[in-house]
């Protein structure tokens, strides 16, 4: 079982328990009343999800058994986990998790370097690359393909972009 963190509860709201939750770019597809949720990325402990709902900006939550503040504050803190399969993505849609580890490769096959994070900037994600851990923006200007089972993505780099 492969688990991506989804949502982390951040506060409790109100008086009937409901907790506050800031999903992940995956999360806000993956939260729905009635689905189950592993707290820990083991899974080892699971809650339900009994109620879901949006609040001005923010999505609140009801897990079942919780009804009061008191009991909503144990979980104040805690990630929420759903399988990665469980995880809609579109088209050209990648978790981060998915991208880390790739090589990345010029038009010529030749390895530029491993891909070792991503970055979320407001103008754009970025692929971190290599020890010195370049900026490679993550659009289509510049990326060719993406091909997860054969663990490359295919990168047309203006020259000297990875020589920072």
């Amino acid at each position: 079982m492969s688990l991506t963190a989804i949502a982390k509860l951040v506060g409790v709201f109100g008086l009937r328990g409901e907790l506050k939750c800031v999903p992940t770019r995956a999360g806000e597809m993956a939260l729905a009343a009635g689905r189950q949720y592993a707290l820990d990325a083991g899974g080892g402990r699971m809650v339900r999800c009994a109620a879901l709902r949006r609040h001005h900006t923010r999505w609140l939550v009801t897990l079942d058994g919780v009804a009061t503040p008191d009991a909503a504050h144990e979980y104040i803190g805690a990630t929420l986990y759903a399988e990665r399969d469980a995880l809609h993505l579109g088209e050209g849609e990648y978790l981060d998790s998915d991208l880390v580890g790739l090589r990345l490769c010029d038009p010529n096959g030749r390895e530029l370097g491993a891909v070792v994070g991503v970055e979320h900037l407001p103008a754009s994600d970025y692929l971190i690359v290599g020890p010195k851990r370049a900026l490679v923006p993550l659009v289509r200007a510049f990326i060719r393909s993406i091909d997860v089972r054969a663990g490359t993505i295919v990168a047309d780099l203006p020259e000297g972009l990875l020589d920072s």
